[in-house]
């Protein structure tokens, strides 16, 4: 009998060790179609957004493949040989990506349509930010990498950093008058307000909207120089999208007109032209959003 106590007892310990096991290896993400179970550490990356791979590049995780186009900048690494172009950022090369057998594949809002038809090849998440909880949104799908890949550590020590200088950035904004975000794109300027995809330039940093009934189009609301004078905001945050995509920026020469030049935020030297490959194409990825931030540091602070 008690040989059979102790026979139980050792085979209990074994499975509650087991389970145990089992779920320190596995998973669970939340994403933005659904709930993924990941069983373990994937060797074997795709991703489509390059926000996401901007934030792996951030905490050491490597990829096999990616949408190589875009690939600039501090990204221009991925676009070499050792990598594979698997489409663009918004169609998928079907073909590529299964003959690769891929063991984790990443979408967010350009690609996400294509979820359901990559899910059929490989475990696939939705990394899509909600832009109107955008910093919190940043955070958790940063919090997913980290846990797929077991950089926890690393990622609470660069948030910690962003933190601390959002806090900076606050702390600033509430005495600089209100700011204005517009983005040119071939000669055409659009605005965007609180509830924008760049709202989080007044919603998570502080900076008062100099206009409050801007719509809240992806791409913004067609505005005029008219429009930014009689704005008249003290601050002028500009993306050229130009610039992002890799054609030749100008919004500095757009911008560079008697109507603008009276504005505050000209004749205070608060024009503040913003790296757009980091706002723009990266958005929402962890490297891109910590400069971003100091971006902003940066203005506030001259």
């Amino acid at each position: 009998m008690n040989s059979f106590k102790k026979l139980l007892t050792f085979t209990c310990l074994s499975i509650s060790t087991s389970f145990t096991f089992a779920e320190h290896n596995t998973t669970k993400i939340e994403h933005a179609q659904g709930v993924k179970v990941i069983a373990e550490v994937p060797k074997k990356v795709a991703t489509f957004d390059l926000a996401t791979l901007d934030t792996m590049d951030t905490l050491g995780i490597d990829v096999f493949g990616l949408p190589k186009a875009l690939a600039k900048q501090h990204l221009t690494k991925y676009n070499t040989p050792k990598y594979t172009n698997i489409g663009s950022l918004f169609e998928p090369d079907y073909e590529v990506v299964a003959a690769n057998q891929p063991d984790l594949i990443i979408v967010a809002a350009r690609s996400a349509s294509a979820y359901d038809s990559l899910s059929q090849l490989a475990p696939t998440i939705d990394l899509t930010i909600d832009t109107a909880d955008y910093l919190n949104q940043v955070k958790k799908n940063s919090h997913s990498i980290a846990d797929i890949f077991h950089k926890q550590a690393l990622l609470e020590t660069k948030l910690n950093d962003i933190d601390s200088n959002i806090t900076k950035v606050k702390q600033l904004a509430s005495k600089a008058g209100n700011g204005l975000i517009i983005l040119t794109n071939g000669g055409k300027i659009t605005a965007y307000g609180a509830n924008s995809r760049f709202g989080w330039l007044h919603n998570d940093l502080g900076i008062t909207p100099a206009i409050k009934d801007i719509s809240a189009a992806t791409h913004g609301d067609p505005i005029s120089f008219e429009f930014i004078l009689q704005a008249d905001p003290d601050w002028l945050f500009v993306i050229d999208r130009d610039a992002a995509i890799g054609t030749q920026g100008a919004a500095k020469a757009l911008l560079d007109n008697p109507l603008i030049s009276k504005t505050k935020a000209a004749q205070n030297n608060h024009i503040v032209y913003l790296d757009s490959f980091n706002w723009y194409i990266l958005s929402g990825g962890l490297n891109a959003f910590a400069k971003s931030v100091n971006e902003v540091l940066a203005a506030l602070q001259r």
